[in-house]
């Protein structure tokens, strides 16, 4: 891959990382809306900036207690590949609510996944954050031909499938 397209952002913008995402992430910038918020959080995890992703939510009712350990185990262990922004409703300068309907694309475990979700935001003292989300259900696609249980496993160590990465599968 050139180093000039490592420059651009994750989100998937066209914009430059450093003048796009990192500045929010990084928390010199506030997002200027809901979708510029919702291109962050994709992008926190893209680069692992859990931080991030548990600081640009709300605090309160709406969000229960956030899962440290699984969203740094899904930002860590999945293949990400693009964001698509489907649709947003208010979220401008004079609102305090907005809706984000997007789709994130990633592979974990060989299998290529399509997180769909319908994202509320809040504006909270100047600063949007993320508030709810309803996530819609999609058909999992698996990337390669499935691995049967008593083939070798591809690890290499020798042992079935079965008895050795695909124990716990």
């Amino acid at each position: 891959m050139s180093e000039e397209k490592t420059d651009f952002c994750p989100c998937g913008s066209g914009k430059k990382y450093s003048e796009c995402c990192e500045p929010i992430i990084k928390g010199t910038a506030k997002a200027q809306s809901p979708e510029a918020l919702m291109r962050a959080r994709y992008t926190a995890y893209v680069k692992q900036e859990i931080d991030f992703i548990i600081n640009s939510c709300e605090k309160g009712e709406k969000i229960a207690e956030i899962d440290r350990k699984a969203t740094e185990d899904w930002s860590r262990n999945s293949t990400w590949h693009g964001l698509k922004i489907l649709h947003t409703e208010k979220g401008g300068p004079d609102d305090t609510e907005g809706i984000v309907e997007f789709e994130c694309t990633y592979t974990q475990k060989g299998i290529r996944d399509v997180h769909h979700e319908i994202s509320g935001f809040r504006k909270i003292d100047g600063e949007w954050l993320y508030s709810e989300g309803v996530v819609r259900p999609t058909t999992v696609v698996r990337e390669g031909r499935k691995i049967g249980r008593n083939e070798p496993c591809p690890c290499g160590s020798g042992k079935k499938y079965k008895n050795c990465c695909g124990k716990n599968a």
